[in-house]
């Protein structure tokens, strides 16, 4: 049985439809492609928990074998003063020794009437802070005993870290996305706009920086996040 209905208006029928898919499908692209790009700012303080204190100590004499039976004495005693002092014991590390002979450089100017130096270099690394920091405020008032057994030990250069940044990544990253969120929204709201879903997010890299020079032992770490939000009508 043939069908009644002309060709020419099925055909116009199938135009309309097509044309009605095309803008529809061109609507929609169009709104996948509006976007706010925006960064998301966390910052927070914690204290270190790492801390690496470089110590050292040395003199001179003229008998190579005194001056290391006598150095190997000394470091018990720069031990015992670490340990009385809050210092855990299986934190210090005795480097070598390191000895010179002046005699042994032709271009050596020392006019000393000692042929040899030797210094004893301390590592303490631990995880006690505290107990690393008061020792240092009161170094000079507690270096008499040290003094008396022939020991000038010398405070270096400490070095603090913050090894704990996993636990906090989560906490960081949350408060990023929800800053970034705030200014995506205050964009959607005055170009009259619905903000839509995460597109597109880049957690950024996490930096670990000094407070500032009088607090190294204060740590602040910083993380942008960067999204990009939908923008609907």
């Amino acid at each position: 049985m043939k069908s009644h209905i002309p060709e020419s208006l099925i055909q116009a029928i199938a135009i309309i439809v097509f044309g009605v898919l095309v803008y529809f499908g061109i609507d929609k692209a169009s709104d996948r492609g509006r976007v706010v790009h925006v960064r998301g700012l966390a910052e927070m303080e914690v204290p270190a928990d790492k801390v690496f204190w470089n110590l050292n100590y040395g003199f001179v004499g003229n008998d190579m074998q005194d001056l290391f039976k006598s150095i190997s004495q000394k470091n018990i005693i720069v031990k015992n003063f670490l340990t009385d002092n809050g210092i855990d014991e299986k934190t210090i590390t005795f480097n070598p020794p390191s000895l010179t002979d002046y005699e042994a450089n032709a271009y050596s100017t020392n006019h000393s009437r000692f042929r040899y130096s030797i210094n004893s270099n301390i590592i303490v690394a631990t995880s006690n802070v505290d107990a690393v920091r008061e020792l240092r405020q009161t170094f000079q008032q507690k270096m008499n005993k040290l003094i008396d057994s022939g020991i000038v030990l010398n405070s270096g250069y400490a070095s603090y870290e913050f090894t704990g940044l996993n636990k906090i990544k989560p906490q960081m990253i949350e408060e990023a996305t929800i800053n970034a969120r705030a200014v995506a929204e205050k964009f959607a709201k005055d170009s009259q706009s619905k903000l839509g879903k995460i597109r597109n997010a880049s957690q950024g890299v996490f930096s670990i920086n000094d407070r500032d020079e009088n607090t190294p032992y204060i740590k602040k770490v910083r993380v942008v996040s960067t999204i990009d939000f939908a923008l609907e009508d």
